[in-house]
């Protein structure tokens, strides 16, 4: 079959650094064609380059056998190239037809035909399969809906060439399975995709030919007959990863207790409703759930950010509801926050202000009123070491660190408190695979010390591989609690969806 995409000898620079290096790819219409790498791989950077929201420093575009410019994403549109961005573009009052067609609106008079514009994404519904509601509004429609509706936003424009940077990764493990049929049911009629992704397991599943992209350079271009996730694995990081340590056999005493949580703004639907709930000495317990449901309320609560209407909490056996979160701190609490530039780190502070946090007020740190700097700087430079993290310096302001350096960093001074029990919320979130896989491993650490873990993750695959029981939460509430050895993503999955599975 005829190359219809072509990127030559692909390169990007800012400044002196590289983030592409003469990256070349070739694709067929038809074809499934993932991107994937470690954070900072320069993924995204050559697909912006592809969708005319980037300038290659060098390097040319292909179409057809035809040689392309673009300086801006219209002139991609014009060429039959799509792009659905991981944070969705859409209007949350307008219906899912009128998102679709807004820019290209059907006109009649030169008015906009509603009418006219449900009956051609109806159209499009049926022609790629691909269900939506053109009258829901996007706000009424699921995560995997407004997903649908901004794909069927780019086939409406006519694209050809389909960008999808992370489709899943907000999705519950059944939209997972509805994405991937649609992204073959697309492939089939002839359209080019490529998947911007670093979820080896969906990339082996729905992927025709893999580019593994490190350090800005092809590591690899194989065909999926041809590899393994272990290979793709090799080829993203430059060695082979580790198993998980084995676990040791805990039976620890109640360290986190929750009985009859309630957080409720004003009179709205409780945010946290009723929640009752244990965290064990040497046990991590793996909070699963669509992002939105009730995870966020639950270890804010829990850390003291916010504040609890009815209900206890107890760490180590003391009553710390609704105290300070110094207070909770200190009662044996370290919390690797959702968040790591709202809750984790100052950005104007340096890197070494910010590992400093927690630690300013422990005696080996300090002499009466003064920071004792050396013995502290001594242990950040072998966290940085330790996590392979960044930084020009630990003077460097924390801002300028990539997201997920920024990440290391607080992992780091998380773990590095050894406190009774340690809420983890998306510890890996953009993480690249070697810094993960360190990271999963001084989680199982602290659990076999006799420590605690309170997980979320939006990864299910994270939560399986870490929990040794699994929570799940739906729209507030603890819906079901599914033991490691009986986990499986369908029981998982039919409870995250809120369904009535429920085992104990």
């Amino acid at each position: 079959m005829t190359i219809r995409l072509e990127m030559k000898n692909m390169t990007k620079m800012y400044g002196s650094f590289k983030a592409n290096d003469s990256i070349s790819l070739s694709l067929k219409a038809g074809e499934v064609h993932a991107v994937i790498g470690e954070n900072g791989a320069g993924k995204t950077t050559l697909m912006r380059m592809l969708y005319g929201m980037e300038q290659p420093t060098s390097g040319e575009i292909f179409i057809d056998g035809k040689n392309v410019t673009f300086n801006n994403p219209n002139d991609a549109i014009k060429n039959r190239i799509g792009m659905v961005h991981q944070h969705f573009m859409l209007f949350p009052d307008f219906t899912a037809a009128e998102n679709i067609v807004i820019g290209r609106e059907p006109k009649q008079a030169d008015f906009f035909n509603r009418k006219k514009a449900v009956e051609m994404v109806q159209g499009l519904v049926e022609k790629y399969q691909i269900p939506v509601r053109p009258n829901a509004k996007a706000a009424d429609c699921s995560v995997g809906e407004q997903q649908r509706i901004e794909i069927l936003k780019v086939l409406y424009q006519g694209a050809d060439i389909i960008i999808l940077d992370e489709p899943s990764a907000v999705l519950t493990p059944i939209e997972v399975k509805g994405l991937l049929k649609t992204i073959r049911q697309l492939a089939d009629q002839g359209k080019i995709i490529i998947l911007i992704t670093h979820k080896l397991r969906e990339v082996m599943e729905v992927a025709d030919h893999m580019t593994v992209l490190r350090n800005g350079k092809v590591t690899g271009t194989v065909s999926r007959d041809q590899t393994s996730v272990d290979e793709l694995a090799k080829l993203m990081v430059g060695r082979e990863l580790h198993d998980l340590s084995e676990r040791i056999q805990m039976n620890g005493e109640p360290i986190l207790e929750l009985q009859n949580v309630t957080v409720q703004e004003k009179m709205n639907k409780p945010l946290l409703d009723d929640v009752s709930m244990t965290v064990n000495q040497g046990e991590i317990v793996g909070i699963a759930g669509v992002s939105g449901n009730g995870q966020s309320e639950l270890l804010q609560a829990i850390s003291g950010l916010r504040s609890v209407k009815k209900g206890t909490i107890k760490l180590a056996g003391k009553n710390v509801t609704n105290q300070s979160v110094i207070s909770i701190r200190n009662a044996g609490l370290s919390h690797i926050p959702e968040d790591r530039y709202l809750w984790g780190a100052a950005k104007q502070a340096s890197v070494e202000e910010t590992a400093l946090m927690g630690y300013h007020k422990k005696t080996q740190y300090r002499s009466f009123a003064f920071l004792r700097k050396a013995p502290f700087r001594k242990l950040v430079s072998s966290w940085i070491e330790k996590y392979e993290i960044k930084a020009g310096s630990i003077e460097e302001k924390a801002g300028n660190l990539s997201g997920g350096n920024l990440q290391k960093l607080i992992v780091a001074r998380e773990l590095g408190q050894e406190t009774p029990i340690l809420i983890a919320a998306e510890p890996t979130r953009g993480v690249d695979i070697g810094a993960m896989e360190y990271i999963h491993e001084a989680l199982i650490e602290k659990r076999n010390k006799g420590e605690a873990v309170l997980l979320v993750s939006s990864e299910l695959s994270e939560i399986m591989a870490l929990s040794d029981r699994i929570l799940v939460m739906y729209e507030g509430k603890i819906v079901g609690e599914v033991e490691r050895r009986n986990a499986s993503e369908e029981a998982i999955s039919v409870l995250m969806a809120g369904g009535n599975h429920h085992e104990k």
